[in-house]
């Protein structure tokens, strides 16, 4: 008997969505159809691609209020935060609006003699294994470049969210693109692990663990096929001395907080100048004990359930670790009557922490920040440093010559001054250790769903 792919409901811990994963040979003819219908999508030109992508987008946003209430069910985020949309429409109208120079020609001659240039061809099918915590975002980040640029797309959706990829393909086919040259399959692990295998697709994007990024390597192995991975990350701030202090506090908090602190790019660990320590820790405990956790659909409500219970358990742990070392929580239980020792988790400050604990070295997704007094920018860098991850890091300062300096010695794919936590897509998103590989958003996104090629056409005359 097939086993159901679930969405427990966060909120209630209901079967708020299930899907019977595809047998291997409905996932296979389901890439066939991707495949044999790519090439006359590809053909279209460029600028009808462009505005077919850009009308699925148009049909999510006239779907906002059904989906900000379907968010809420599935993965716990409050509703008084409207769902992903400003980011979605920030990135998807900014890819297509780069298109056109973005997978223009590079001509290197046009001449008499010659004719020489480089093209970007489609990959032909593209795969995006998505994530639940951004489930609109993470997923359109590639598969609005990859539709655009010509290739058909095929989304797995994390079983979390499993009715976003619903509302993607009901939103791009009620726009016209055709119905498989964007496909949403519900595929369990050893599906999604053998289409890979099988070399099913130009590339492959996936946005999630560690352990899952290194799952679909193992399953790409020996077949070439390019890989976008996008994995964990233990996103640290660094505050100076010189550092406007209410505005860091304000920004790094939010960006360990919001969502349920479950973002990619959220502020996991906080060094802060000895100076500053005492007055950052004292505000940070203030912001967050303004926060109140509860009900998604309560209009007061400001910290959602995390998206599973098992994920708050990581990060109870963690903390109970962290306190049995040493640590020290700043915020009373008491002031969060909500939390039920499951899915709905307390924010938490910590101090007295260092290196040796796991909530500061290991991904913790949650509610839960370390914050450390340093006295130097040499002490600060090597704490930063001292990660297996590297997506992005946030420095706080007056002086952009510093913060330079700091930056480029930072191990990370992004360096933020006096800001945290924010996707532009005109800067490519990238990472470097166990945070992955590979490029989205950019003109440089556009080079991940394309692949260059060649032209040498040496013009014989009569």
């Amino acid at each position: 008997m097939t086993k159901m792919i679930q969405c427990i409901s966060p909120v209630d811990g209901r079967v708020y969505a299930e899907r019977a994963p595809l047998s291997p040979e409905a996932a296979a003819a389901s890439v066939a159809r991707a495949k044999a219908a790519q090439g006359a999508w590809a053909a279209r030109p460029l600028e009808e691609r462009i505005r077919l992508v850009q009308a699925g987008v148009a049909n999510l946003n006239a779907d906002k209020d059904r989906i900000v209430e379907e968010l809420a069910w599935q993965m716990g985020r409050p509703t008084r935060f409207g769902g992903e949309f400003g980011g979605l429409n920030e990135r998807s109208n900014f890819m297509a609006g780069i298109a056109a120079e973005a997978l223009a020609p590079m001509v290197v001659e046009d001449s008499g003699t010659f004719a020489r240039r480089i093209e970007f061809a489609p990959h032909g099918v593209v795969f995006v294994v998505a994530p639940w915590n951004y489930p609109y975002m993470t997923a359109m980040n590639t598969i609005v470049p990859a539709l655009i640029a010509g290739n058909a797309v095929i989304l797995k959706h994390a079983s979390q969210t499993l009715v976003v990829g619903d509302r993607i393909a009901e939103a791009l086919h009620k726009a016209g693109v055709p119905e498989d040259v964007f496909q949403n399959i519900v595929l369990d692990h050893s599906g999604t692990e053998k289409l890979i295998a099988d070399r099913s697709f130009g590339f492959v994007n996936f946005t999630g663990s560690v352990g899952g990024g290194q799952a679909i390597e193992r399953a790409a192995a020996g077949t070439f096929t390019a890989l976008g991975l996008e994995l964990g990350g233990k996103d640290p701030g660094y505050v100076m001395e010189d550092a406007d202090l209410d505005w860091a506090v304000d920004t790094l908090m939010d960006g360990a907080m919001y969502n349920a602190g479950q973002c990619c790019c959220g502020i996991e660990r906080i060094y802060v100048n000895h100076k500053l320590f005492d007055d950052f820790v004292e505000k940070a405990v203030r912001w967050v004990n303004t926060l109140k956790l509860g009900n998604p659909f309560d209009a007061e409500t400001t910290l959602g359930p995390m998206a599973n219970k098992r994920f708050a358990a990581t990060v109870r742990a963690q903390t109970e670790e962290a306190v049995a070392a040493g640590a020290k929580t700043l915020i009373e239980r008491q002031n969060f009557p909500a939390d039920d020792g499951g899915a709905y988790l307390m924010p938490q400050v910590l101090v007295n922490v260092d290196h040796s604990m796991r909530v500061m070295t290991e991904e913790s997704f949650g509610p839960v920040v370390g914050i450390m007094p340093v006295k130097s920018d040499e002490e600060a860098l090597a704490l930063m440093n001292d990660s297996p991850y590297g997506l992005t890091a946030s420095l706080w300062t007056q002086d952009q010559d510093r913060a330079w300096n700091i930056a480029r010695k930072i191990d990370t794919g992004t360096v933020f001054m006096n800001r945290a936590d924010y996707l532009d897509p005109a800067i490519c998103w990238t990472g470097c250790k166990d945070t992955g590989r590979g490029v989205g958003l950019s003109k440089l996104g556009y080079q991940s769903v394309t692949r260059p090629r060649s032209y040498h056409f040496r013009k014989v005359k009569a």
